[in-house]
Formats: structure tokens, sequence, C-alpha cells
């Protein structure tokens, strides 16, 4: 059984392997934070965040009874199982064979949005956001709702943490030009949270075979 301290743990680590990996929401935070400075980094995140809300908030009004299945419930399990270890061994093969590099150069992505709006037009249209929540979300919030209001609370603010953390990292090492985000660092990190990811997807996937018996 998951404890709050797990899902906060857990929900940290699998938030952060997501962020680090290159794709639209790192590259317009790095050209967000070459127009508007480093607190562009941090809106973006802003405007993540309220859409993840949302949807959180959808899925527990709108599938609680769903969700309560078992076979639903082991479906997600095996699904989200399934997604984080396909997430896990992609991010560390990557980071081993250093096919990985965090760019913090100039974008030539030119949003008309300001950063908060960015955030979450840019999250909202990537499907890899999608997928993430219908298998790994949604497989959070059914185990987070074993402790109702505090575990949704402990989840959600987890994996906002993880993301602004992150992207104010990445909004830091622009504005000041630091190295202290080499690439070695990078890939060390990546390689740990994806060996990480894996040991979850064990257990996602478990859990999700539990609820067939």
């Amino acid at each position: 059984m998951l404890t709050l301290a797990t899902i906060f743990l857990t929900s940290f680590i699998v938030g952060l392997s997501g962020a680090m990996m290159p794709g639209p929401v790192l590259t317009i935070a790095v050209s967000e934070t070459y127009k508007k400075g480093f607190w562009a980094g941090p809106l973006i995140v802003l405007g993540h965040a309220v859409l993840e809300l949302g949807l959180v908030v959808g899925i527990v009004l709108g599938l609680g009874k769903i969700l309560g299945n078992n076979h639903v419930a082991g479906f997600i399990g095996i699904g989200g199982g399934l997604f984080l270890f396909w997430m896990g061994y992609d991010i560390a093969r990557s980071a081993v064979k250093r096919g990985i590099k965090l760019d913090t150069q100039s974008s030539s992505s030119n949003s008309a949005f300001g950063p908060v709006i960015a955030g979450i037009t840019v999250s909202i249209s990537n499907p890899y956001w999608t997928i993430w929540w219908i298998t790994v979300g949604a497989g959070f919030v059914m185990k987070s709702l074993k402790y109702k209001f505090l575990g949704l609370s402990v989840f959600y603010g987890a994996h906002i943490m993880s993301d602004l953390i992150w992207y104010s990292l990445v909004s830091l090492a622009v504005v000041t030009g630091k190295k202290f985000l080499n690439n070695q660092i990078y890939r060390g990190i990546l390689t740990g949270c994806g060996i990480f990811l894996i040991g979850l997807a064990i257990f996602f996937t478990y859990s999700g075979i539990l609820f067939f018996r």
C-alpha cells in the first residue's frame, strides 16, 4: 500500500523524469526566458499547473465511479506500468548512449502567447502529455484517492513541484549562462530516473494484475 510519503516521492521523481526530457515545453521555456527573463520558466509551469489541476478535478468528478471498477483499475495499472517501463527504458538508454543533451541555447520558437498561456497550449497540444495522463496520471489519481483530498493534494503538489524546480533551473541556466547544468550531470540524473521508472513500472503492472484476481 502506498503511504503519503511514497506517493509524494514517486510522483516527484516521475514528474521530474518527464519534465527533464527534451520536448515542446522545454523549447518554449528556453525561448520565453530569452525574451522575458527568469520568471518565464515558473510562469510556464503555472499555466501547465492550471491545466493539470482542471484535469485532476475532472478525473475525480467525472471518472470517480469508473475508477472504482476493478477491471478498469486493472487496465489502468497495467497500461500505466507498460508506459512507465517504455518511458524509463527510453530515458535511460538515451542518457547512457549520450544521444540526449540539455540545450539551453536560443530557440527558434516564437510564441505569440504569454508564458502562462503558452504553458497551457503547449501542454495540451502534446500527445505525449495526453497519453501520460490517461495511463500513469490516472493510476496515480486512483491510488491517491485512498487518502481522499489529502492524497490528491500530495500527488498533485509533488508533480507540480518537480516541474517548477526543473524549469526554474533551466531558466536560471539560460539567464546566467552558467554551466552547473552540464550534459554530464543531466545524463546522470536522467539515468537514475530511468532506472527508478522501470522499477515503478513493475509495481504498477503487478498492482494492476492484482485487480483481476
